[in-house]
């Protein structure tokens, strides 16, 4: 695969229309047919949009597209070359029913999860979703070559309940370090994925894909991280407040790396195609560092507020608690602003802020091994962030 194709897409210089926008009918006769596990997530909506596009390597295209919910209202046209299926992954028998006539598949790209209260939920629901799927379409399709699992950096440090309490690997994380002595599901869907794929039919390879905390454009991830930051600015700037740091002074000072959703999508479908890349697990993340410092007066510029950096201990708060009454404020800015109604706990996960904005330790990870099988995809973070808000206003989401 050519690295021009990432490096143009890094640098913001690709073509990157849709195959809908490039001709007039869309080809039959694709080459590579993917089912998208959780197309409306951050990655999955990601992953739905650069698929079809005319340049994508293995192209062209064909997408099944799989969500628990339909589109949402802030969604482009979808591509000819997408056929969308709302299914619960839950219900193992409706999985079966739904998944099985797919025979075509050629590659799997799973990006979903389903959150609970207790890790011992989390890992029985996600194990459970997870083999539905791939005991179906591993036995049901003959061409399939390759399955992407995404989990993410909480392989390395934990689950959330867990972060900080427990013995972790030292940073910056490698893909080589062992696992925690302790439950984490992206480990049993690990297990899962090797135990599913060794009864295909012996062509079958997989990779295990860990972003960081991930930018992206959708307003229905649980941890779309920008798209709640842009929120509570859009609120602070309806109420006259300062755009307050709500964190802590380690996450404010230290360095800290993202993943952009694009480019997640990108090193999956590398890793997809790429022989180099066969049952193999990766980090994926930006391949650069940053300051909170630097991107939050951004934040505010971006929606013409005031802001304030870290004040303190005593003056930290939570967005969970302060922002818990602001039902009324959103629904005054979406018909001030004409913007696409949604609920507040739609656009904003208040928990999910609280917790990447508070962290106590810095943590990173490395991309070496990435690049040492192939993939030299990369972004800037600073153009990650600004990009994403402002796609976040394009789509009338927030104002």
């Amino acid at each position: 695969m050519s690295s021009s194709w990432w490096w143009a897409r890094a640098t913001g210089g690709a073509v990157t229309k849709r195959q809908d926008e490039n001709a007039a009918a869309v080809d039959p006769s694709f080459k590579s047919v993917a089912l998208v596990i959780g197309s409306t997530g951050i990655v999955g909506t990601s992953l739905v949009d650069i698929l079809p596009r005319h340049d994508t390597p293995g192209g062209p295209w064909k997408v099944y597209a799989v969500s628990r919910r339909p589109l949402p209202r802030w969604s482009r046209p979808p591509s000819p070359a997408v056929t969308y299926l709302h299914l619960d992954l839950a219900d193992s028998a409706a999985v079966a029913e739904a998944l099985a006539p797919l025979t075509d598949v050629t590659h799997i790209f799973y990006a979903a999860w389903s959150n609970h209260p207790t890790e011992a939920e989390n890992r029985e629901a996600n194990s459970a979703m997870l083999r539905s799927v791939l005991s179906v379409v591993v036995a049901s399709c003959p061409a399939l070559v390759h399955v992407c699992l995404q989990t993410g950096r909480k392989h390395y440090v934990g689950p959330f309940d867990a972060i900080g309490k427990i013995p972790a690997n030292d940073p910056p994380y490698t893909e080589d370090m062992p696992r925690l002595d302790h439950p984490n599901f992206y480990y049993d869907q690990e297990d899962v994925l090797f135990d599913e794929v060794s009864r295909g039919h012996g062509a079958v390879s997989w990779s295990v894909h860990r972003p960081t905390t991930i930018f992206g454009l959708t307003a229905r991830g649980a941890m779309n991280l920008v798209g709640s930051l842009c929120v509570y600015a859009a609120i602070c700037r309806k109420e006259g407040a300062t755009l307050r740091w709500p964190g802590s002074r380690v996450a404010w000072e230290s360095f800290s790396d993202s993943s952009d959703a694009d480019l997640i999508a990108e090193h999956e479908i590398w890793a997809a195609l790429d022989p180099l890349a066969k049952n193999e697990a990766f980090n994926s993340s930006n391949g650069d560092v940053f300051k909170w410092k630097r991107l939050w007066p951004i934040l505010a510029d971006r929606f013409g507020v005031a802001w304030a950096g870290y004040e303190g201990e005593a003056s930290r708060f939570r967005l969970a608690e302060v922002m818990a009454d602001k039902e009324a404020v959103w629904e005054e800015i979406i018909k001030e602003n004409e913007l696409i109604v949604t609920k507040l706990e739609e656009v904003a996960n208040w928990w999910f802020v609280d917790a990447m904005l508070g962290i106590e330790f810095e943590h990173l990870d490395s991309m070496n091994k990435s690049k040492e099988h192939g993939f030299l995809g990369f972004r800037n973070t600073v153009n990650s962030f600004k990009t994403w808000i402002d796609k976040m206003k394009v789509s009338k989401i927030v104002p």
